[in-house]
C-alpha cells in the first residue's frame, strides 16, 4: 500500500476505446481542476481507428472483433491518511446526516456511479482511475472510536457505504468494514449498510446481533436481473442472483433488509423495475427505494461514451428521456429533484414504483416496526493500553 499516490494515470486518456476487462469506464477523462485537457486526434496512421475497432464495426464483423486489445488494468491500493472518521451532511433529501466510508474509489466499476467526480479532488480521473486507484483508510476504526468517545457526541444512525461500497473485493482481506461494525456494536451505535455485494454475508454474525437489538438495517442495490447487462454496467459487483440470495439470507437471520432499485436508466433497465421489486420481496425484503439515473459532472460524458459503445441503437433515445426528466439537461442537482427527476417520464416511473410496492407489500406501515434505536449508545470502558492511546 503506497503512502503517497503516484501521478494521476493518463494512459490512453480519451483515446481509450473498448472496455478493459473487468472495468466499466472506457476512458480516463482529464481532471476538471487541471489547466490543460486532451482530445482524441487521428494522426493519419490509423491508430485511432484501430483503437476504436472501426474496421470491425460492420454487420459482418466476426464474434469478438472490435474488442479492445488493451490489457487489464490492475488495482492499486493507496493509503488515505484521513483525520476524521465520519462525513457529515445537511442535505434535505438524504435520510442520514453522517456516514462512514472505509474506501474511496470503487472496484465494482459501475459506469453510472455518482461518486466518480470525488476522485478529481484527489487529482485522479473519475474514469478508469476511480476503479483502479483505490484509497483505503486503515485508521478508520480507531478514528471512529475516538470520535464516539468525544464528550457531547449525540448518536444517530450512521450510513456505512454512502459514497462507495463498503464491501469492495479487497475488503475480503483488509476487513476494514468488519472492524468498523465491531466498533459500532461495542458502542451500541445504530448503522445502515448499503451495498451491492454478497460479501455482506461475511459479517452476518455481527449484523444479526445488532439487528436483534434494533441497531442495524441493510439495503442491497439491485439494478437489473439480467446477468449479462449487470456485467456491462457493474463488472466487478456480485451477480443479481447472488444479491437476491443475500437478501434472503439476511432476512432469514432476522436482519431488516431492503432493496434499492438504483439507478433506473431510461430504456436500459427501467422496464425491470417491477420485476426487481417482486424478486426482492419474494427473497425477504420489506422496504424499497429507487433513484433515477444521476449524471453529475464527469459522470455524464463517461456514461454517454459507455452508452454509445454498448447500446448505439438506442443511445439517442436514452439521452432524450434523461433530458426530459432533467429540465432539458443531463442532470439537475437541485434538492428534491436530483433523486427522482421531473416531467412525464419521471412521474410515470414514480407511479410505477408506488404501485409495485403496494402490490408486493413493500414499505407497508407496520406499528411493530421501530426505527433504529439510538438509546442504547454507551461509551464502553477502554480495554487496555491500546484503547487508552486513542484518547
Amino acid at each position: 500500500m503506497a503512502d503517497r499516490p503516484p501521478p494521476p494515470a493518463r494512459e490512453g486518456d480519451t483515446l481509450l476505446a473498448g472496455a478493459r476487462k473487468g472495468r466499466g469506464a472506457l476512458s480516463n477523462p482529464p481532471v476538471r481542476f487541471e489547466s490543460t485537457a486532451r482530445e482524441a486526434f487521428d494522426d493519419g496512421w490509423g491508430s485511432l481507428a484501430a483503437l476504436a475497432g472501426a474496421e470491425a464495426s460492420g454487420p459482418e464483423a466476426p464474434p469478438g472483433a472490435g474488442e479492445s486489445p488493451l490489457p487489464p488494468l490492475p488495482t492499486t491500493l493507496l493509503r488515505d491518511a484521513a483525520r476524521t472518521a465520519m462525513a457529515w451532511n445537511d442535505s434535505p433529501d438524504i435520510g442520514f446526516d453522517r456516514s462512514l466510508n472505509p474506501y474511496r474509489g470503487c472496484e465494482h466499476g459501475c459506469v453510472y456511479c455518482y461518486a466518480r467526480p470525488t476522485h478529481a479532488w484527489l487529482g485522479h480521473s473519475p474514469g478508469l482511475d476511480f476503479e483502479t486507484l483505490l484509497y483505503v483508510k486503515p485508521d478508520l476504526p480507531a478514528l471512529l472510536e475516538k470520535e464516539l468517545r468525544r464528550p457531547g457526541y449525540v448518536p444517530r444512525p450512521v450510513a456505512l457505504g454512502a459514497n462507495t461500497d463498503p464491501y469492495q473485493p479487497v475488503e475480503r482481506r483488509l476487513r476494514l468494514t468488519r472492524a468498523v461494525l465491531e466498533v459500532l456494536e461495542r458502542f451500541g451505535h445504530p448503522v445502515t449498510v448499503v451495498t451491492k455485494s454478497a460479501g455482506v454475508l461475511r459479517d452476518l454474525d455481527i449484523l444479526r446481533r445488532m439487528a436483534a437489538r434494533g441497531l442495524a438495517h441493510v439495503c442491497l442495490s439491485v439494478t437489473t436481473l439480467d446477468a449479462a447487462l449487470a456485467r456491462r454496467m457493474e463488472p466487478r459487483a456480485a451477480s443479481p442472483a447472488r444479491r437476491l440470495a443475500a437478501i434472503g439470507a439476511l432476512a432469514g437471520a432476522g436482519v431488516p433488509v431492503g432493496v434499492l432499485a438504483a439507478p433506473m436508466i431510461p430504456a436500459i433497465n427501467d422496464a425491470e423495475l417491477e420485476r426487481i421489486l417482486e424478486a426482492a420481496a419474494e427473497a425477504g425484503a420489506t422496504r424499497a427505494g429507487y433513484v433515477l439515473l444521476r449524471l453529475p459532472l464527469e459522470v455524464a460524458p463517461l456514461f454517454e461514451e459507455w452508452l454509445r459503445a454498448h447500446f448505439p441503437d438506442r443511445a439517442a433515445r436514452v439521452l432524450s428521456l434523461i433530458r426530459q426528466s432533467r429540465g432539458g439537461a443531463l442532470y439537475d442537482s437541485r434538492f428534491g429533484r436530483r433523486q427522482s427527476g421531473t416531467g412525464a417520464y419521471a412521474a410515470m416511473l414514480a407511479a410505477r414504483f408506488r404501485l409495485a410496492c403496494a402490490r408486493c407489500g413493500l414499505n407497508r406501515a407496520d406499528p411493530a416496526r421501530q426505527p433504529l434505536d439510538c438509546g442504547q449508545f454507551r461509551v464502553p470502558e477502554p480495554d487496555g493500553p491500546a484503547q487508552l492511546a486513542l484518547l
